[in-house]
C-alpha cells in the first residue's frame, strides 16, 4: 500500500512520488474510499457526530416522501407517453431533471458530501484520480441521487410500455447523468472561487435569496398577464431544441421509432455537451490540483497613523445595558451591518407577508375567492414570522469560528453572552413584527382587539420559549458555518430536527388555545392564557441561564473543537 502521509510529494506529470510510482487509478480510488469510511467510523465515536447523523437520517425520511412521489409520477408519465405515442414530449421530462439537478444542489448544498480539495492534495493522488473523485462526490449529492432514482423510474416506465426503446433510454440517461454531474461540479467549483471574497459572496447570496423570494410572485403575475406570458413562452419554445434535454428526448423518441439515422445525430449533440463541459471542468480542477488557494486574505497595506485621543469612549457598552451584555449586543449589530446577506434577508419576512396578503386575503385572492378574514390571517402570518426569525438562534455560534475562544478567556459569564445574542434576536423580531403588523393592517385590515392581544402574547410565549431551547441546542449541538462555501453549510442535523419539533409543538399548542376561545365563545380567553404562558416562559428563560452557563463550561472543549477547526 502506498504511503498516504502528508510528507509524500507528488510529481503530477510523471505520476510518481518520492517513494516510487503511484498505484493504479482504481487502487487510488479504493484507498480514498477506505480513508473516508475510516474517517466516518472514527467520527461516529463522538456523541455529537452520532446525534448529527441521526438528525440527518430523520430529516431524510421526510424528504424521501417527495422522491417516492416523483418516482411514481415519472414512471406513470413515461409509460403514458409511450402508450399514447407522445415521444416528442420526453424532452420535457429531461428538462425537468436538468432544472432539478442544477438548481437544487444550491438549495441543498448544506447536505451535500463535502469535497475537500485541500485535504485531498495532502496525499499522493494523480490528477485523473482527483478528477474522478470530484465527479463521484457530485453523484453523492442528495439532488443527484434523487435524479438518478427518477431516471431509473423513466427506464422502468419505458420497459413496461415499449421494451425495445429501453436501451436507448438507458444510453440517454447515462449521457444525461454524466452531463449534469459535470455541469453541477463546474458550477460549484466556479461559485466557490467567486464566493471566496466576502463582498462577492454577500452580493451573490443576496441576489440569490431575493430571486427565490421573487419567484413567489409569479402566480399573481401569471393571473394578471397570463396571455402575454403564454405568448412569450411560445416564442421561446422553438429554441429549446438547443438544450441537452431536447437532444436526450429526441434521441429516445427517434430510436423508439427505429429511425437510428436521425437518432444518432441527437446522441452526438448530447455527447458534444458532455465533452465540452468535461473540458471546462478539467481545466478548473487543474487549477485546484496545482494548489490554487481561495481565501479572503487581502494584500497588506501600511496602516495609517492613529490619531491621538485624549479620552476614550467606552464603545463596547450601551447605557441601558450591563457592559458585558452591551459588548455582545454591539458585536451582533456590527456583524449585521457588515454582512450584506444577513442585512437584506431581513426584508424577506415583510415581502412574504405582502405576497401572502395578495394570495389569501381580500376579495381577489387566487385560491380563496372570498379571502381570509383578518382574525385568521393575522395569527398565521405572525406564526410564519416567528418561524423565519427564530430559526438561526438554534445555532447562534455558527459564525463565531475562532472567536469562541475569546468568550472563554474574557471576564464574562456565558449567561451574559446568551443574553446579548438573544437580545439581538428579540430586537429583530420586534422590528419585523412592527413592520408586518403595519403591512397586514394596510393590506388586509387589523384584526379584533382580543385576537391582536392574544396573537402578540402568543408570539412572546413562542419566541422566549424557543430561545431557551435554542440556547441549549447552540451549546449542545454546535456547527460551524462559512458563507463562503457551498457544501456542508447547514446546522447540525439534531438541531434542525429539534427546531422543527419545538416549533411544531408550540404551534400546535397556540392553535389549540386560539381555537378554544372560538369554540367556547370567549374571545379574551386565549389572551389570558397566552399572557400566563408568556410570563412562565420568561421566568423559565432567566432560570435556565445559570444552568446553560454550567453546560457551556462543560462543553467548552467541544465548542472550541467544532467551531475552530
Amino acid at each position: 500500500m502506498v504511503d498516504l502521509s502528508p510528507e509524500s510529494s507528488v510529481n503530477g506529470d510523471q505520476g510518481e512520488t518520492d517513494q516510487g510510482p503511484l498505484p493504479s487509478l482504481i487502487e487510488q480510488l479504493r484507498l480514498v474510499a477506505w480513508l473516508r469510511l475510516r474517517s466516518l467510523r472514527n467520527g461516529l465515536r463522538n456523541k455529537n457526530r452520532r446525534m448529527d447523523l441521526l438528525g440527518i437520517v430523520a430529516s431524510g425520511l421526510f424528504s424521501s416522501l417527495l422522491v417516492i412521489g416523483v418516482t411514481i409520477g415519472l414512471f406513470v408519465g413515461t409509460k403514458y407517453i409511450f402508450d399514447e405515442h407522445y415521444q416528442p414530449y420526453l424532452g420535457l421530462l429531461f428538462l425537468g431533471l436538468l432544472i432539478w439537478w442544477q438548481l437544487f444542489p444550491i438549495l441543498l448544498a448544506g447536505f451535500a458530501a463535502q469535497f475537500s480539495f485541500r485535504s485531498l492534495l495532502r496525499f499522493p493522488l494523480s490528477f485523473s484520480a482527483f478528477y474522478v473523485l470530484g465527479l463521484v462526490y457530485g453523484l453523492a449529492d442528495a439532488a443527484a441521487i434523487a435524479a438518478v432514482i427518477w431516471m431509473g423510474a423513466m427506464i422502468a416506465g419505458t420497459l413496461a410500455s415499449q421494451p425495445g426503446a429501453a436501451p436507448a433510454m438507458l444510453l440517454a440517461c447515462v449521457f444525461f447523468a454524466a452531463l449534469n454531474t459535470t455541469v453541477e461540479r463546474l458550477v460549484g467549483a466556479w461559485l466557490e472561487k467567486v464566493l471566496s471574497k466576502r463582498r462577492a459572496k454577500e452580493v451573490m447570496f443576496t441576489i440569490f435569496v431575493l430571486s427565490m423570494v421573487s419567484l413567489q410572485f409569479l402566480n399573481p403575475v401569471l393571473q394578471k398577464h397570463g396571455a402575454e406570458v403564454k405568448a412569450a413562452i411560445q416564442r421561446v419554445l422553438p429554441y429549446l431544441w438547443l438544450l441537452p434535454s431536447a437532444f436526450a428526448g429526441n434521441f429516445v423518441a427517434k430510436a423508439s421509432e427505429g429511425r437510428w439515422g436521425a437518432a444518432l445525430p441527437q446522441l452526438a449533440g448530447l455527447a458534444t455537451y458532455v465533452v465540452l463541459f468535461s473540458l471546462l471542468l478539467w481545466h478548473r480542477y487543474a487549477q485546484l490540483y496545482s494548489g490554487e488557494e481561495l481565501s479572503e486574505g487581502t494584500v497588506p497595506e501600511r496602516r495609517a497613523k492613529a490619531e491621538a485621543s485624549d479620552d476614550l469612549d467606552d464603545r463596547d457598552s450601551l447605557g441601558f445595558l450591563p457592559p458585558q451584555i452591551g459588548a455582545v449586543f454591539r458585536k451582533e449589530i456590527n456583524y449585521l451591518k457588515r454582512n450584506t446577506f444577513l442585512f437584506f434577508s431581513l426584508l424577506i419576512p415583510p415581502l412574504m407577508v405582502f405576497f401572502f396578503s395578495m394570495q389569501f386575503a381580500g376579495t381577489r385572492s387566487g385560491p380563496f375567492k372570498q379571502g381570509i378574514t383578518p382574525d385568521k390571517f393575522f395569527p398565521g402570518m405572525m406564526a410564519y414570522l416567528v418561524l423565519m426569525l427564530v430559526a438561526p438562534s438554534y445555532n447562534s455560534f455558527a459564525h463565531e469560528s475562532r472567536g469562541i475562544q475569546t468568550y472563554f478567556m474574557s471576564p464574562v459569564r456565558f449567561r451574559e453572552i446568551l443574553l446579548g445574542k438573544n437580545l439581538m434576536t428579540v430586537v429583530i423580531v420586534l422590528i419585523e413584527l412592527s413592520l408586518c403588523v403595519t403591512l397586514v393592517g394596510f393590506r388586509v385590515g387589523f384584526p379584533s382587539t382580543p385576537v391582536t392581544v392574544a396573537t402578540l402574547m402568543a408570539v412572546a410565549f413562542s419566541v422566549v420559549g424557543q430561545l431557551t431551547i435554542a440556547n441549549w441546542s447552540s451549546i449542545r449541538f454546535p456547527k460551524r458555518m462559512d458563507l463562503g462555501k457551498m457544501q456542508g453549510q447547514r446546522n447540525s442535523g439534531m438541531s434542525v430536527l429539534l427546531m422543527f419539533a419545538v416549533q411544531l409543538v408550540l404551534g400546535g399548542i397556540s392553535a389549540l388555545i386560539l381555537l378554544s376561545g372560538r369554540s367556547l365563545d370567549s374571545p379574551w380567553l386565549p389572551a389570558e392564557v397566552f399572557t400566563v404562558l408568556a410570563a412562565a416562559a420568561v421566568a423559565g428563560y432567566f432560570a435556565s441561564l445559570d444552568s446553560l452557563t454550567e453546560l457551556a463550561e462543560k462543553k467548552k472543549e467541544t465548542l472550541i473543537e467544532t467551531l475552530c477547526r
